[in-house]
């Protein structure tokens, strides 16, 4: 069969010359050919038609690495692939209309048994099976890229593999915790926060009450400074007053005392006696008056000398 698509090839070789698509020019059909081989014709055909296809693969058996070599299924591997038109000729040619089986399938098949065997059954269903995707697409396409430029991986998709029911079982029953402990996690942050706000909001009225206590006692210092420079402007005015006062008095006993001081003339004394003299209602003459005085205040003496102590 290849020897005779090699035949066909060398005759219809004139059909690729870049004028159009399958060297005509326009999207219309390619008309036959002269020397056209009819079963290439026909697989071009065949692949112009069906871009982009979608293969699916079912249900492949695999062995994950650990636990004894665990034989898990994928129910279904879908792989969306195009072809350019450039390379369409070349690739049938290589590959045959199936070239999809070749370069696609089978290594589909040798990717995700190596995967799977050098992997756990943990990594593969549950850490690792959300890059199972990406890696293959990877793989696909870095082998095309060499085998047949011009085949393009769209995408790939893997359904959740199928595990051992009393696996799958133990996978749930751990999920199932696992979720428990999520939620506890999460109750325990909600109290945890709850315990933190209130603690914030107790901190915030702690320094409410703090800041209003620390604003009383400076209105308070403030009305006690207010008050101590009052009393001290008072006390400095009233010691100014009686400053003054005591200054006017002396003054004024010492002007009294200078003015004493000038009458105190033997003319003044004299004066000074004959008025003391004329304001007595009674008048002694003789010799003895100075000794009746000094009787008088000696009899004074003697009758203060007698009283009991």
């Amino acid at each position: 069969m290849l020897q005779f698509l090699e035949m066909c090839v060398i005759e219809t070789r004139s059909l690729v010359r870049g004028e159009g698509r399958w060297g005509f020019a326009g999207e219309s059909q390619p008309q036959p050919a002269r020397g056209e081989c009819p079963l290439l014709r026909a697989a071009l055909l065949r692949r112009q038609s069906a871009w982009p296809l979608a293969h699916f693969i079912f249900s492949l058996p695999f062995s994950s690495s650990g636990s004894g070599g665990v034989m898990i299924y994928f129910d279904r591997i879908e792989v969306v692939n195009f072809l350019i038109q450039s390379a369409v000729y070349d690739i049938v040619k290589n590959y045959t209309a199936d070239y999809d089986k070749a370069l696609i399938f089978n290594k589909i098949h040798h990717e995700l048994n190596q995967f799977c065997s050098v992997h756990t059954l943990q990594e593969v269903y549950i850490e690792l099976f959300d890059q199972i995707d990406e890696n293959l697409k990877l793989a696909l396409q870095q082998d095309l890229t060499t085998m047949a430029p011009g085949l393009i991986i769209q995408a790939v998709r893997v359904t959740k593999p199928n595990i051992p029911e009393t696996i799958r079982r133990n996978y749930e029953l751990m999920e199932s915790e696992k979720t428990k402990l999520l939620i506890a996690a999460q109750k325990q942050k909600v109290v945890e926060k709850e315990a933190e706000t209130e603690r914030k909001k107790a901190l915030i009225e702690a320094e409410k009450i703090a800041q209003v206590a620390e604003i009383t006692y400076g209105q308070k210092v403030m009305e006690k400074e207010t008050e101590k420079r009052i009393s001290e402007i008072e006390d400095a005015a009233f010691l100014a007053r009686e400053k003054a006062r005591a200054d006017a008095e002396c003054y004024t006993a010492m002007k009294v005392a200078e003015a004493n001081k000038l009458k105190l003339t033997p003319e003044y004394l004299q004066l000074m006696k004959y008025k003391a003299i004329a304001a007595n209602s009674k008048i002694y003459f003789g010799k003895d008056i100075p000794n009746m005085f000094m009787d008088y205040a000696g009899s004074q003496t003697k009758f203060a000398e007698g009283l009991p102590a």
